[in-house]
């Protein structure tokens, strides 16, 4: 069995994160992961800490396991999620969209462990000069927001950039993508794609079927004109913000702002895939069927481990 510092240290079988992802990593997908072995991950995205307390209590209601929750820091209710997170004693936050420090001694005194996603690893020390556990190396490859490098390039840069535990992110869903993970340097592995069509994630039926009829080539990057670039799957609204996005003549910032209001929402509850935002990452293609989270994990911790133990047989 594969075991690293980070399930050693978290209490959990596996080393493996379930990613933050809004709208979708509520306290059924959470639970789901942390009862299967895994660290399952609520996403507080722009809840208010109440909203977000109330999916705190309903997670511990569906497991007595560990698990964290995501901290959007550019959410307008970020002041009160972050002393939620501290109020209610979870053993460990992600942090995304932003630098968590003014909040690190208040999570810290309350015995959080902090992980920040960074893109760089410039970010990764910064983390580590302010106290965090480890960090998540999260490579373009991934759905949402991302950066410029890739997760190959990424991982190990920051594995030599810090002395804290690396979890790797971007382009993971089997076990080839674990242990090329570890072979990097990284000490666990966050995933976020394959988890949207787990029995367990509650999004609509319609973004499943997106994600698992999706192909290599199907996710595209937009967003860069604003300074925060986004993944999602192809649809009519990425054709059209394209459009629009190359044409700064007929319409403004403000116009593509305001075409992507609500618009995970849309495809993530109300299964609008048309005109709503699809995320995922570019391993969607690889994505091809409905399992639950337990199914998933100890499948691709039965083939890393396969895989790792026949390593030797390409070195003579």
């Amino acid at each position: 069995m594969i075991s690293t510092p980070i399930n050693e240290q978290l209490g959990i079988r596996y080393p493996i994160f379930q990613g933050g992802m809004a709208w979708v990593a509520d306290a059924s997908l959470a639970s789901a992961v942390s009862n299967a072995g895994g660290l399952g991950i609520i996403a507080a995205m722009n809840s208010n800490g109440e909203q977000l307390r109330t999916e705190i209590h309903k997670c511990k209601t569906l497991t007595d396991k560990p698990f964290g929750v995501n901290i959007m820091l550019m959410s307008p209710f970020v002041e009160e999620t972050a002393k939620v997170v501290a109020e209610e004693k979870i053993p460990v936050v992600t942090t995304g969209a932003g630098n968590p420090a003014r909040f690190m001694p208040m999570w810290l005194e309350a015995g959080i462990k902090v992980i920040p996603v960074t893109p760089s690893t410039t970010l990764a020390k910064l983390a580590q000069r302010n106290g965090a556990f480890a960090v998540i190396a999260e490579g373009g490859e991934s759905g949402g927001h991302v950066g410029d490098i890739t997760t190959m390039a990424l991982v190990p840069q920051i594995c030599d950039a810090v002395t804290i535990p690396v979890i790797a992110a971007g382009g993971i869903a089997d076990g080839r993508g674990i242990a090329a993970s570890f072979m990097l340097g990284a000490v666990g592995v966050q995933v976020g794609t394959r988890f949207l069509v787990a029995k367990e994630c509650t999004i609509s039926p319609e973004y499943k079927k997106k994600v698992l009829k999706a192909k290599d080539i199907d996710t595209i990057v937009t967003g860069k004109r604003l300074g925060h670039p986004v993944r999602s799957i192809k649809n009519a609204l990425t054709r059209e913000y394209i459009k629009r996005e190359f044409d700064k003549s007929q319409y403004s910032d403000d116009d593509l702002e305001k075409m992507t209001v609500g618009a995970l929402r849309r495809a993530v509850r109300e299964g609008d895939v048309s005109q709503g935002c699809v995320l995922a990452g570019q391993i969607a293609g690889m994505v091809n069927k409905e399992q639950t989270a337990q199914e998933m994990i100890e499948e691709m911790f039965t083939q890393a481990e396969e895989i790792l133990g026949g390593a030797t047989k390409w070195v003579k």
